[in-house]
This record gives C-alpha cells, sequence and structure tokens, in this order.
C-alpha cells in the first residue's frame, strides 16, 4: 500500500511539473500543460492564426474550407472536421463537441473586453480545459504570434513570422509616412451585390486599407463598423479606387449607368480582392489581413512599394498557409487583384 501511495505521490508531482502558468492578453492566469498537442480554436480568427502557426495541432475548422478555398489549404488540413465556433454571431459549437475533441487548449482570437474573458471564464470552469485570449488587434499582430508561439513550444516559429509582419508593417509605415494626407489615394470598399454597404475611418471591415495608405472617403460622423451608404454619397465622394470582394458586384459595376460617372470606374481601377482560402480585406479579421496590407500597399503607391504580386504571394503562401500554389492557381487567385482577368486554360 505504501509503495502504491509513493508511486502516486511521484505521478502526481510528475504531472505538476509538466504544467505551467501562463498569462493571456486579457491577463489572466492559465495553468497549461507543458506539451500541447491538441488545440480547439473557438472562431475562426483563431483558427486562421492556429492554422498559420501550428496547423497539427488543429482539432478542427469552425466552417469547412469550400471547394473554392481547399485547394490553397494544405492537404493534411483540408478535410478535418467541421466543429462549428464558440465565440461571434451564431455561435454553433457547443461543450459537448469542444469535450468529444479533448483538446489541450481552447484558443480565442480577437477581442478581450470583458464579454469574452467572462465566457473564456465560463467555459473554462465547465469543461476544465484551459482557455487562453489573444488579442486580435492588427497592430498587436506581431505579439500574438509570439504569445502563441510561447505557448505552443513553437517560439522559433512564432518570431519568425511575427519578424516578417514587423518588417511589412515598418516598410508601408515608412512610405505612408513619407505621403502628405492629401497625396493618398480615395478609396471606397464597397460590400455587397449593390456595392453600397461599407466600412467607415477606423472601422475593423477598413483598417488596412487606412493602414496601407489608402485614404477611406466614407466618413459618419458618430457612426462606426459598417454603414449603408446612397449611390449619390459614392457618386459625390468620387472615389479613384474601389475595392471589393463581392463577385456580383465586381460583374456588373462597370456595366451599371449608375456607377459609371465614379472616377475608379471611369479609370477602370475597380479591383477584386482575392478571398481564397482566407479574404484579403477580412471575412475574417485575422492573420490572413496581412497579404491584403502587402497587396494595398502595392497597388496605392506602385513606385515605392511595388513588387511582383506573384511572387510575394507564393512566398506568403507559402509560409504561412503551407501551401505552393501552381501558376493557375495564382492566376485564379489574384488575376482580378491586378486588374487584369484570369487566362482562360487552353483548349
Amino acid at each position: 500500500m505504501r509503495a502504491l501511495l509513493a508511486l502516486f505521490i511521484i505521478l502526481l508531482s510528475a504531472a505538476e511539473v509538466r504544467a505551467r502558468t501562463v498569462t493571456d492578453s486579457a491577463g489572466r492566469m492559465v495553468e497549461v500543460p507543458d506539451s500541447i498537442a491538441k488545440v480547439f480554436a473557438a472562431g475562426p480568427p483563431a483558427s486562421i492564426l492556429l492554422y498559420m502557426l501550428a496547423p497539427e495541432k488543429m482539432t478542427g475548422w469552425p466552417n469547412p474550407p469550400t471547394a473554392e478555398e481547399r485547394p490553397y489549404i494544405a492537404p493534411p488540413y483540408r478535410d478535418l472536421p467541421a466543429l462549428g465556433r464558440l465565440t461571434g454571431r451564431g455561435g454553433t459549437a457547443n461543450l459537448e463537441i469542444v469535450l468529444k475533441t479533448k483538446p489541450d487548449l481552447i484558443l480565442d482570437f480577437g477581442s478581450v473586453r470583458d464579454t469574452y474573458v467572462s465566457l473564456a471564464d465560463n467555459v473554462q470552469e465547465q469543461t476544465k480545459i484551459p482557455y487562453i485570449l489573444i488579442d486580435g488587434r492588427f497592430n498587436a499582430t506581431p505579439a500574438a504570434l509570439r504569445l502563441l508561439g510561447d505557448i505552443l513550444g513553437l517560439a522559433e516559429r512564432g518570431d519568425m513570422l511575427a519578424k516578417y509582419v514587423e518588417a511589412t508593417f515598418a516598410a508601408i509605415e515608412t512610405v505612408v509616412k513619407a505621403t502628405p494626407e492629401a497625396r493618398r489615394p480615395s478609396v471606397y470598399l464597397a460590400r455587397g451585390p449593390d456595392g453600397l454597404e461599407t466600412g467607415v475611418v477606423g472601422s475593423i471591415n477598413t483598417e488596412i486599407i487606412e493602414r496601407a495608405g489608402g485614404r477611406n472617403v466614407a466618413q459618419a460622423a458618430g457612426q462606426s463598423g459598417l454603414v449603408r451608404v446612397s449611390m449619390e454619397q459614392v457618386i459625390v465622394a468620387d472615389p479613384e479606387i474601389i475595392l471589393t470582394w463581392d463577385r456580383n458586384f465586381f460583374g456588373r459595376v462597370k456595366r451599371d449607368a449608375l456607377w459609371a460617372g465614379v472616377r475608379a470606374v471611369r479609370e477602370d481601377r475597380v479591383y477584386l480582392a482575392p478571398t481564397a482560402p482566407f479574404g484579403w480585406i477580412d471575412r475574417p479579421p485575422s492573420l490572413n489581413r496581412v497579404i491584403g496590407l502587402i497587396w494595398l500597399a502595392g497597388l496605392f503607391y506602385p513606385k515605392q512599394l511595388g513588387h511582383d504580386l506573384r511572387e510575394t504571394t507564393r512566398a506568403f503562401y507559402r509560409l504561412f498557409y503551407h501551401v505552393d500554389p501552381s501558376d493557375p492557381e495564382l492566376d485564379t487567385l489574384i488575376a482580378w487583384s491586378m486588374g487584369q482577368a484570369p487566362s482562360l486554360p487552353k483548349r
């Protein structure tokens, strides 16, 4: 009996040694296993952060990749199960699903406001699974990569990706700061099939446009986030560049008499943002926006920040998405974002 008791104490002590305490972005002290093999992503932004840093630790996707997205996700991870989401509108993952996946850690990436802290605390209490909150603000991207890298035991990869983002931010910031605001291109983000939904200055939906040095023409005193605008407001704003990811709008805008008088349409400067495997502007607002930032900065300042978008995209997808897109896949992905039609296969 004494021998069994001694063995139990040794095993318990070993378990305690294998646990460690980390501090997340909300200032919560969370005890996590020293070795983390499986992570449940609480929502789409967290799943993208986890996929970029440690895809082998994913338990599944909030939503399954579409047929269009699958070629840009590494083969071992395309068919991971769809588990739903714990956070955001329309949360579909219940705690039974979480428990069935048996994760070592639950990860959320985004807001660290009190609402999300309360959710994290409640889920952690009910499941007994450590729950980490990481600040999802775009400015905090390098810190997020380093924090999660440390937690997952992948500090070297986290630091490498963080340095890539820091170098990107610094190069673009230098050019934007040197450009008077009046000389920065005016830009309108057209959302929805009619193009009349947009994000106002400072919204999470347009923040990379502004960070890339574009002057967002949607300004509404006292309003934030997404707003509906009128065709008359767009005509008055007369943006030099229109960005969209809605293919219905993109397909009809150049033939629409109402839009014909807008400068961006007249000068053929309407660009379709890539969306595979994740959106380049938002949808969701996670690290997928880094490649969108690079694209927009080169579009806005071609002389100072111009680059070979094909090779830049290929390198980014190789480093962050673990895939090496073929030339036809790159054509499909980025042609319209360069103001070109995708090349058609030869018959």
